[in-house]
């Protein structure tokens, strides 16, 4: 056996034992880890749904929207972005704001429509999918239109969830599940889906700017807003949906005013 030269590295002990593992700080891992903890909430969310356990259920998938919403933003704080963490979140979101409202409003109501309330939840849940595969492909392209700072294309997934579980939140405050409403609630999921999916131009928010002397008055009504979600949960989401699908509306207009010489079919950045 030939001895090798003073201070060469042993290079075949070294192959033998495989590539080295690096090491990774604990602070890029925190945003994955609340991205996984938002999956088993939503995943938990259906199992009790399917155990009857129904305002357990909506509260676990509300849950997962919060942490899945919070886990990009802290990822930026605390300058872990990655890959990897990107296409985590991608799978959580198909599952936190397609699947796991799909199934729990069908558990609860849709079940009553037999064949029809299935195929409306498939459609929901399909559609959240094309709806979160249309904004990663936006958001990769390098050039963006000036409009995509001000307005989504199409109403956002998470808020589709929340909307999409209005007849849900309507059956805890004591609507009664008659062939009319259970028929009605398939025909609203399917709406739902459809807005997902659709061109309308939907105020963002992202680039809104308020006054200094308005800050305070508006934390007060964001404190204000959360003490009654906590006390009257399933009233405080019904207004809210019911406020939001009001505003879309005057969102259109507002593209229309701001951009009414191109539509959204006229830029590059969509699919």
């Amino acid at each position: 056996m030939m001895d090798m030269p003073p201070g060469e590295p042993n290079r075949s002990t070294d192959e033998a034992r495989g590539p080295r593992l690096r090491e990774i700080p604990i602070r890029l891992m925190v945003p994955n880890l609340i991205t996984v903890l938002a999956i088993c909430a939503g995943l938990t969310g259906i199992r009790l749904a399917f155990e009857a356990r129904y305002e357990l259920a909506v509260a676990m998938v509300l849950l997962a929207a919060f942490l899945d919403g919070i886990d990009g933003r802290i990822a930026r704080l605390l300058k872990a972005t990655s890959k990897f963490g990107v296409q985590m979140d991608s799978l959580a979101d198909i599952i936190n704001f397609g699947v796991a409202p799909a199934l729990v409003s069908y558990a609860f109501l849709l079940d009553g429509a037999r064949s029809l309330g299935w195929i409306a939840a498939l459609l929901y849940a399909i559609a959240a999918g094309l709806r979160l595969a249309r904004f990663n492909v936006m958001e990769d392209r390098g050039i963006k239109a000036p409009w995509q700072s001000e307005f989504f294309v199409g109403v956002p997934a998470p808020m589709g969830a929340l909307l999409m579980l209005l007849p849900v939140y309507l059956g805890f405050l004591g609507v009664e599940r008659t062939p009319l409403f259970i028929y009605g609630s398939v025909a609203y999921t399917v709406g739902i889906g459809y807005l997902l999916v659709s061109r309308l131009p939907v105020w963002s928010g992202k680039s809104s700017k308020i006054r200094r002397d308005m800050m305070f008055p508006i934390m007060l009504l964001v404190v204000l807003y959360v003490a009654l979600l906590m006390s009257y949960t399933w009233e405080v989401l019904s207004v809210t949906v019911v406020a939001y699908l009001c505003v879309l509306p005057f969102s259109a207009r507002a593209w229309k005013r701001r951009y009414g010489t191109i539509t959204i079919e006229d830029e590059r950045t969509h699919v």
